[in-house]
């Protein structure tokens, strides 16, 4: 089983990368869309935290840049009904955090306008999942503020997935002092 490749990035397309691994030999690993804007530009070197699919007549990569994409993405080809497009098109949408939220509040709603996810898939893949995601925040993705509203809003009292919710509702902005975040995080866990 493949589950990393490090590379030099030679193409990219819409939900598609090409990646030199070695000795010549690329590979092409699909990827979900929002990925394609921060994977780098040609001739980065690139890591990506894969899955390998195998078809009767394919083998097929694909690719994530953290280990939790990969684990999210393979949880959701264990629901009937989604293969690895849906998957794919799913974290094209949302982020493994974002899904393990909705999940936990069994919100369907956010399954809308994914390509190949139906009223009756959202519902399988809340009623399959629920228990097995959990939305984790990584401090490694957070600055050093967040980090501390993150510890603040878990002092509170406050849920993981609550907190998730509250900290990705915050405007990215480095001029953001602690007490500015923390206040807007507050006011959304208010509403």
């Amino acid at each position: 089983m493949i589950t990393t490749i490090e590379g030099r990035l030679s193409e990219a397309g819409v939900d598609w990368v090409d990646v030199i691994v070695g000795g010549g030999v690329g590979l092409r690993v699909s990827v979900p869309t929002a990925l394609i804007e921060r994977v780098g530009v040609v001739g980065d070197i690139v890591k990506l935290h894969t899955s390998l699919q195998v078809k009767e007549d394919s083998l097929d990569l694909y690719g994530f840049p953290a280990p939790e994409g990969r684990k999210t993405f393979e949880a959701l080809l264990g629901v009937n009904g989604v293969g690895p497009r849906v998957a794919l098109s799913i974290l094209s949408r949302l982020t493994p955090e974002q899904l393990a939220v909705a999940v936990a509040s069994q919100d369907a709603s956010v399954f809308k306008g994914v390509s190949g996810v139906g009223a009756r898939i959202a519902e399988r893949i809340i009623l399959e999942l629920k228990g097995k995601l959990t939305a984790e925040i990584t401090t490694s993705a957070t600055t050093s503020t967040e980090s501390e509203v993150i510890e603040a809003l878990t002092a509170l009292g406050y849920s993981t997935t609550e907190v998730s919710v509250a900290v990705n509702a915050i405007p990215i902005e480095d001029e953001l002092s602690f007490e500015e975040k923390l206040r807007i995080a507050l006011e959304g866990l208010a509403e």
